[in-house]
């Protein structure tokens, strides 16, 4: 399953806390940042990474419900979620490197 850097940070973030996670505290990402984009393109940006990790089956989203959006203000990790996050935290870069036989035949 692909993540983006956002959606990784989301997930593993979200593996220290118990219960729900307030969505506001998931702008320190974009403190890190170079390019930081403009605070509306952030909480969008935020929103729909959320929304496809919820769509995935990975968070569960608290909030209101108006007759054309939904208005996530929590969330929690899943089960699923969890076993995600453990992998992520183990999980380490492949590099392609080529082996070399130095042995010479005779």
């Amino acid at each position: 399953m692909r993540l983006s850097q956002l959606q990784k940070y989301i997930i593993l973030v979200m593996l220290g806390e118990r219960g729900a996670f307030k969505r506001d505290s998931l702008r320190v990402f974009y403190r890190q940042q170079k390019n930081k984009p403009s605070k509306k393109d952030q909480h969008s940006i935020i929103s729909k990474s959320i929304e496809r990790l919820i769509n995935r089956e990975l968070l569960v989203g608290y909030g209101r419900r108006t007759p054309k959006k939904w208005f996530i203000d929590e969330i929690r990790l899943t089960k699923k979620g969890q076993v995600i996050a453990k992998k992520l935290q183990g999980e380490q870069q492949v590099l392609p490197l080529r082996v070399r036989n130095n042995s010479k035949k005779k």
